[in-house]
């Protein structure tokens, strides 16, 4: 009996040892405000993450886990981390120790496969930490703000999305066409681009519509390029929010009322009771979906210039990405990569251009047929339709300081609204006068 027991325990072992996870590759990923570590293993582990000081060191202990001493290459440096260790611990572990160059936050879960990658485990440093800096117009009139269009470049770094037959990558074809889309935003008199990411590196989705919201973003504008098992199938498509998805993110918002405030106008839903807090999110997101649709159809015209379209009708869609309620958003699938000729196409750097430049054309005349109210964008097309300019007087305004947004003068701008005296009322809406050579 005896016997039998060492031999079943032995064998017990064996199985241990044999499956046993391996560690096949470490990457890392920085951003310029996160740093993503990924170690790819055969098969889920056990693990441990924690911290040490003085020197500031992130440490990941993975049981019955193994690594080839000569494979895979480990990481030099990259972000916040200053170099990657590893070695065998007592009792079959792995320890992977991430020396830091300063204290960061610390974020870790497992991922299953995917089409491109096995197990991995994932350690985020930073993660939500930092932004892009709020964008400061270098040629506005005073008074008068830039749009702002955030262009989110979908997937990045470790998610590479969409892989075409000739490897071409969804993320690299991505950046490009948002980078020229940049360039051709931040060309046009009155607008202003941010982008989500500016490199190689992943962001999270919730973290993409943060960016967006703490630079003041009046449109958010996503760049990804579709894929499908048939690759006949061809075309560019624009995607807005489902109705289905913005129910459950009302709900989810509504759970983190006290936070939501810059949601609905800066309105806090921290003292309002459920109906009304659902109210307020409700107005604010109808009305951010109806805007992107409008976004949406012009992009679509637009496209339709260039290239096939895959639909004719702008799309709804259950995306996380597109989900903030008080920017309009849209998610623009420029051409399917998984077909030879569009992957092609998608490589060219002069069709990468033509792609931007109709997605820029949308957007551009989106804006320009519904121009917020204040901004250089409504004056410029209010002069493009050969229009007087129009101004809702608002609490605090004055008509000195009026003059000055406008670059007109007090006296003009008080005859041509034929107002008895200085004196302005709430609601009033001023006709702005045209400017003299000499004004």
């Amino acid at each position: 009996m005896r016997a039998r027991l060492v031999l079943l325990l032995a064998l017990v072992g064996l199985a241990t040892v044999a499956q046993a996870a391996d560690v096949q590759d470490i990457r890392l990923w920085a951003s310029p405000t996160s740093t993503r570590v990924v170690l790819d293993l055969t098969e889920p582990v056990r693990f441990e993450v924690f911290t040490l000081t003085n020197p500031e060191r992130v440490v990941v202990d993975l049981e019955g886990t193994r690594i080839d001493p000569a494979h895979p290459s480990v990481p030099a440096d990259g972000g916040v981390v200053r170099s990657v260790r590893t070695g065998a611990q007592p009792g079959g572990k792995l320890r992977v120790v991430l020396d830091l160059a300063s204290r960061t936050s610390v974020e870790s879960f497992l991922t299953p496969p995917n089409d491109t990658y096995g197990h991995r485990l994932v350690v985020d440093l930073g993660t939500g930490t930092g932004a892009p800096a709020p964008i400061v117009a270098a040629h506005q009139p005073p008074g008068q703000r830039d749009l702002v269009v955030a262009i989110d470049a979908g997937h990045g770094g470790e998610d590479p999305g969409a892989i075409g037959k000739r490897g071409t990558r969804e993320k690299d074809v991505a950046l490009r066409i948002a980078r020229r889309l940049a360039e051709r935003i931040n060309a046009e008199p009155g607008m202003r681009a941010v982008m989500t990411r500016t490199g190689d590196y992943f962001v999270p989705f919730r973290e993409r519509l943060r960016r967006a919201r703490i630079n003041q973003a009046d449109l958010f504008v996503s760049v990804h390029a579709d894929a499908f098992y048939n690759r006949s199938v061809k075309g560019s498509s624009v995607y807005v929010l489902s109705r289905g998805r913005a129910s459950g993110e009302a709900a989810r918002w509504l759970a983190d009322r006290e936070n939501a405030a810059d949601l609905v106008g800066g309105v806090s839903l921290d003292d309002k009771d459920d109906v009304l807090a659902s109210v307020l999110l409700d107005l604010s997101q109808n009305a951010s979906i109806s805007a992107s649709r409008d976004a949406a159809a012009r992009v679509l015209t637009e496209l339709d210039r260039v290239g096939e379209l895959k639909k004719s009708e702008v799309q709804h869609a259950s995306l996380i990405v597109l989900t903030s309620p008080d920017i309009p958003s849209i998610l623009v699938e420029t051409a399917y990569i998984s077909n030879p000729e569009e992957e092609r196409k998608l490589r060219d750097a002069s069709h990468q251009e033509r792609l931007a430049s109709a997605i820029h054309a949308g957007v551009r005349r989106y804006f320009y047929d519904n121009p917020p109210p204040g901004t250089r964008v409504a004056q410029l097309a209010a002069a493009e339709r050969g229009q007087p300019l129009r101004h809702v007087v608002v609490a605090g305004e004055s008509l000195s300081e009026l003059a000055g947004r406008y670059a007109v003068s007090v006296e003009s701008l008080q005859s041509h609204n034929k107002l008895p005296d200085d004196t302005l009322r709430v609601g009033t809406v001023l006709e702005i006068p045209a400017r003299t050579s000499g004004t």
